[in-house]
């Protein structure tokens, strides 16, 4: 038995006509008869009684007609799931995050994605750069959030947004009533800076401004993430850039202030990396939501 026998068969059921029936198909009558035929002696029962009115239905063959729409039902169901899954709307997508970005952009991203395509599991994975980019060549994850990612030609990059740097500093810092500070200010003060882990990383570019503008910094503490570092700041133990989505960690004794001699190209971009080759719908639905985040942010 065949779907078609099925389909055949629930026309000339509703119908109640081979006649009526064959013209719903768009088929001759003479085919229909025979494929009705054919079911009959396939299954070894009657399904029809023939009348001078036209096609009743024996009870075999009532019970075949709510199976039939049974079947019939479940095939739609996996045909719209499965056009659903390749037009990138149905399935699963794992992704990595790390740093500051989830306090503000990756959030609004990911909301923004599973508003659109409700029926994709989104599954987030806590992993620092070096660890995403394995698990991406593993196929353990299809994207991740990080910065500073170095060129591989096996990895692709997006940039997501590109955040300005602001100075969190104690609110009992002589540096906090200040309105704006001079970037070379900083030279005077102990340096927080992160993510400690492999290079390059934020501490590079903290590192090369700082020569940019002529000095050393003082670097008090070396810690893994933003939130390391806001933390530290309200404890006094030193100042910290950090990029804007940091601004959201409102920590008690902490302020932000901006710089107002920021060196040429200081912006900290986020990135969204994947494997080059993936040609998944659902990564391309996302990655389209991404391209069109930043359109709409800058």
């Amino acid at each position: 038995m065949e779907l078609r026998h099925l389909r055949y068969f629930i026309a000339v059921a509703e119908e109640k006509n081979i006649g009526r029936a064959a013209v719903r198909l768009h088929i001759s009558q003479p085919p229909l008869t025979r494929q009705i035929q054919q079911l009959e002696e396939d299954l070894g029962v009657q399904l029809f009684t023939r009348t001078p009115r036209g096609m009743e239905l024996t009870p075999a063959g009532e019970l075949l007609l709510e199976e039939a729409r049974n079947i019939r039902s479940v095939v739609e169901q996996a045909t719209e799931r499965t056009q659903r899954a390749g037009q990138g709307k149905l399935g699963r997508l794992d992704i990595a995050i790390f740093g500051s970005g989830i306090l503000d952009t990756i959030p609004k991203l990911l909301l923004i994605f599973r508003s659109a395509f409700p029926d994709v599991k989104v599954v987030l994975h806590n992993m620092n750069k070096e660890a995403q980019i394995e698990a991406l060549r593993q196929r353990r994850i299809d994207a991740g959030f990080n910065r500073f990612i170095a060129p591989l030609n096996d990895i692709a990059n997006e940039i997501v947004t590109t955040e300005k740097l602001l100075l969190a500093v104690n609110e009992d810092h002589a540096l906090a009533r200040e309105t704006t500070i001079p970037f070379r200010v900083l030279a005077d003060h102990p340096l927080i800076v992160f993510p400690s882990g492999p290079r390059p990383s934020f501490v590079d570019k903290v590192m090369n401004m700082c020569h940019q503008k002529g000095f050393t910094p003082q670097i008090a503490q070396e810690v893994g993430d933003t939130v390391t570092g806001v933390a530290l700041v309200a404890s006094n133990f030193g100042v910290c850039l950090v990029p804007e989505s940091a601004t959201v960690l409102a920590l008690p004794g902490v302020v932000y202030r901006p710089i107002s001699d920021l060196p040429e190209n200081s912006g900290v971009d986020l990135n969204c990396i994947y494997r080059a080759d993936d040609q998944s719908p659902i990564l391309k639905s996302f990655l389209d939501t991404v391209r069109d985040f930043r359109d709409k942010s800058n």
